[in-house]
């Protein structure tokens, strides 16, 4: 009998393909192409594209902001992954996407780590672009902060989209997202003018407290309020109602170690990130 073939090792994590395609799994250019100094640029740096087919090397591509159909050799673009798993791209060009025109405070990718292969590493948009190392335990599982692991990236994800808990900010939204179909423009309504004199925040009270009575103690058309002002008057009067009521706002939860001590008690932040 003939000797039998080792299987060749796993490769590396790599996601499955989204279905749906046309919203996570995309081409992000990285650079305008053509070079505006060749010729009038076809797809320009930020744009997202969608892949036609792959011609090795290259790919045919249509622009999901443009409609535009063309070849783009693959050294100009990154294979994005769940929208937010970027596959291709460096730090530089990470920190030039992040600082793209309309990105978001927290936008963020996550990348494969220049100065450590096999890893990853979390980009964030904040005062400036901040970069994280996202480790990779024996059995898989990930981390950013040792006493906090995941066992999967989105799931590190999900979790830095709720509560900062020790990034610079919360995850707000991948990076790209923006760079879509122009939404078409929404004719501005007429605005609505009201003769009447200026309100009593007395009488909406006692029409909040009365709405089904016949008598109307503004003289005001009803069907001239908005159901947004008609909410924003509610929110109003509940804020103004107890004046000697506290005001209680919840503050971000923020990740602390106690130690304990007879004498002294104290509060010690957690060790850092490992920044990339």
């Amino acid at each position: 009998m003939g000797n039998s073939v080792k299987p060749a090792p796993a490769p590396p994590e790599r996601p499955l393909p989204c279905p749906d395609g046309l919203d996570n799994d995309f081409l992000a250019v990285l650079s305008d192409y053509p070079s505006p100094d060749i010729s009038p640029p076809i797809f320009r740096r930020g744009e997202k594209l969608r892949v036609i087919s792959d011609e090795g090397g290259w790919w045919k591509a249509i622009s999901l902001s443009t409609g535009r159909e063309s070849y783009i050799p693959g050294i100009c673009v990154a294979r994005v992954y769940h929208g937010w798993l970027f596959e291709g791209l460096g730090r530089d060009k990470a920190e030039e996407l992040l600082q793209l025109p309309d990105t978001k405070m927290g936008s963020f990718m996550i990348r494969e780590s220049e100065t450590k292969k096999g890893f990853y590493s979390l980009s964030v948009r904040h005062r400036q672009v901040k970069h994280y190392r996202i480790l990779r335990l024996p059995n898989n599982w990930y981390y950013i902060s040792p006493r906090l692991t995941f066992q999967c990236l989105e799931d590190l994800v999900n979790h830095y989209s709720e509560v900062a808990d020790g990034l610079c900010c919360v995850l707000t939204t991948p990076c790209l997202t923006q760079s879509t179909a122009t939404p078409a423009v929404r004719a501005p309504s007429s605005p609505v003018t009201l003769r009447q004199k200026a309100f009593d925040w007395k009488k909406v009270a006692r029409m909040q407290e009365d709405p089904e009575g016949a008598e109307n103690p503004l003289g005001i058309d009803e069907s001239l309020f908005s159901h947004g002002l008609r909410e924003s008057i509610a929110s109003y009067l509940s804020l103004t109602s107890d004046d000697s009521a506290p005001f209680d706002r919840k503050k971000k939860s923020v990740s602390l170690v106690y130690s304990g001590n007879k004498r002294k008690s104290s509060f010690f932040s957690l060790p850092p990130y490992f920044e990339d």
